[in-house]
């Protein structure tokens, strides 16, 4: 289901890569305009705000 070569769209760090078993269940991913994206746990604690208010990205 879920991709394992995942990029996080925005810091590029890659799901492949995290050494924890656990952190890769912190991933979120949605989609917006059909296409599927990435965040990593770093991210998406930086913008849970963002994220939780629906704001487009370019007001990230």
């Amino acid at each position: 289901m879920t991709a394992p070569d995942a990029t996080c769209s925005r810091c590029s760090r890659t799901r492949s890569g995290e050494p924890d078993p656990l952190a890769l269940l912190s991933w979120v991913s949605t989609k917006e305009d059909g296409r599927e994206r990435w965040l990593c746990p770093n991210c998406v604690r930086d913008h849970v705000r963002d994220i939780e208010a629906k704001l487009p990205d370019e007001y990230w």
